[in-house]
């Protein structure tokens, strides 16, 4: 019997040695011999040569098109709110931006009579600048004895004052410096094409910076430090002024209304807002689809806002049907929805179809993308990187088909600027919306009311969109 059990342990034993040895075979690099199997592993097919030659002549979208997808497309909504004239954020990230002042352009199109109507994007784009700039220089300060390669600090120094931003940014600015129609301020070179401008601004921030930490470590106190951080941004504000042109402070609007009525008033910023708009900005909450962290919790990530003295970023993170059931609440309420996806995928833009499964990579390419919606964002191959405004929706048999998307990428994509997201794509890529609290129920409100759970800045959906 002993006999037996050891012969059969023996023979597990050297099992395992062989298999072990079997997979030392299998080397860390690519040798040789491995590159020859790799090679040989592509079968030579007259199939394979035909898609070698298409993908090597074409762009991959147009040969992985899934054309049943396209014809059985339709633009039909039964659910609609009021709007009209599609924006263009052009060379930007602003789109955080163009949708929050999307949403209230409907308001202000009512309370005028206008045919169309358009908030200024470079007055808010300038108060951005400047505000991020205080900001970052504040934080400089605030971090003036951490290692230069403090994680926070270096996140801060990547990027100082990005065109990047969400919905309480959008908030911050409104209430701080109001809205003003988009001929009182209108676009320039550097607001349609942020580049020169943010390399020139972001240098400038890092060398003062550079500058204020010379001094901390020289023993300059935190007083004299801001001293020095005023200086800087006088300087800051001149680029601004020189790339942007100065924001107006009061101003008097004449408009036309579309019953040819001609009116004039005088205005500053935050009066044209209340009499335009009106709405208490704070009265909307952030709802996240977040499967990387518990559900009915709430949140706040740090280092998420444009104005220093405010608070970050804060959010409930809710499974993706509730944030759909109350999407479409405010759809029926004839309000729109602003909202935050990963535009990267299953986007195509001639029809403006967002819908998973539109390019089939699959039948092409022979494999497919199999990652779950929390895998995705954990493993940073999906995050929040647009946002746009939800202006409708097509229901039936008390089931949501598809949504109407407000984009700001001009009227030449899409139809005429507008996109249809189907149910499926929602699911997959939607991670944010913003809702006025009167279309959630008290359980989800009482959330707001507990301690947040604070986040990094690095945490995979808190990048700035």
């Amino acid at each position: 019997m002993l006999r037996a059990i050891s012969e059969l342990f023996g023979g597990i034993i050297i099992l395992l040695l062989l298999s072990g040895s079997a997979m030392a075979e299998v080397p860390s690099g690519l040798d040789a011999a491995t590159l020859d199997q790799l090679k040989k592993s592509f079968p030579s097919s007259a199939a394979q040569r035909a898609a070698i030659n298409a993908l090597t002549a074409n762009d991959l979208h147009k040969l992985v098109l899934n054309r049943e997808m396209v014809n059985r497309h339709n633009e039909v909504f039964n659910v609609k709110t009021e709007v009209k004239g599609i924006t263009d954020q052009k060379s930007t990230g602003r789109c955080w931006m163009f949708a929050g002042l999307n949403l209230l352009r409907p308001a202000a199109r009512q309370k005028f009579n206008l045919e169309n109507f358009e908030f200024s994007q470079s007055y808010l784009f300038f108060y951005d600048k400047l505000e991020k700039s205080n900001f970052f220089l504040e934080f400089i300060i605030e971090t003036r004895k951490r290692a230069i390669d403090d994680r926070e600090l270096q996140d801060m120094l990547e990027e100082p004052i990005g065109d990047g931003g969400w919905w309480n940014y959008v908030v911050s600015l409104i209430e701080k410096y109001g809205v003003v129609p988009k001929e009182l301020m209108p676009e320039t070179e550097n607001s349609s094409k942020s580049n020169r401008l943010n390399q020139t601004l972001e240098n400038l921030l890092r060398q003062d910076a550079a500058d204020l930490r010379k001094l901390s470590l020289e023993g300059k106190n935190v007083a004299q430090l801001r001293e020095q951080k005023f200086e800087m941004m006088k300087k800051i504000y001149q680029l601004l002024v020189l790339y942007l042109g100065a924001p107006p402070e009061k101003f008097s609007w004449r408009y036309q209304d579309k019953d040819s009525k001609i009116f004039e008033n005088d205005y500053t910023p935050l009066s044209f807002y209340q009499e335009a708009v009106g709405l208490d900005l704070k009265k909307y909450v952030t709802l996240f689809d977040h499967p990387v962290h518990p559900y009915n919790k709430h949140y706040q990530v740090n280092l998420r806002r444009n104005v220093a003295d405010l608070s970050d970023m804060n959010f409930l993170n809710i499974e993706i049907n509730r944030l759909k059931e109350f999407a479409l609440k405010s759809l029926f309420d004839k309000e729109p929805v602003w909202f935050a996806a990963d535009v990267s995928w299953q986007m195509e833009k001639e029809n403006g179809i967002m819908a998973e499964g539109i390019y089939d990579y699959e039948s092409l390419l022979g494999f497919s993308f199999h990652m779950s919606k929390a895998e995705r964002i954990a493993y940073r191959a999906s995050s929040a990187n647009h946002a746009m405004a939800l202006v409708g929706a097509d229901t039936s048999k008390g089931k949501v088909n598809k949504w109407r998307v407000e984009n700001s990428w001009g009227s030449d994509t899409g139809d005429q600027g507008y996109w249809t997201m189907y149910e499926n794509w929602f699911d997959r890529y939607v991670f944010t919306v913003i809702i006025h609290e009167k279309y959630l129920p008290a359980e989800v409100l009482e959330l707001l009311k507990t301690k947040p759970v604070i986040l990094p800045s690095w945490d995979p959906l808190a990048k700035e969109l």
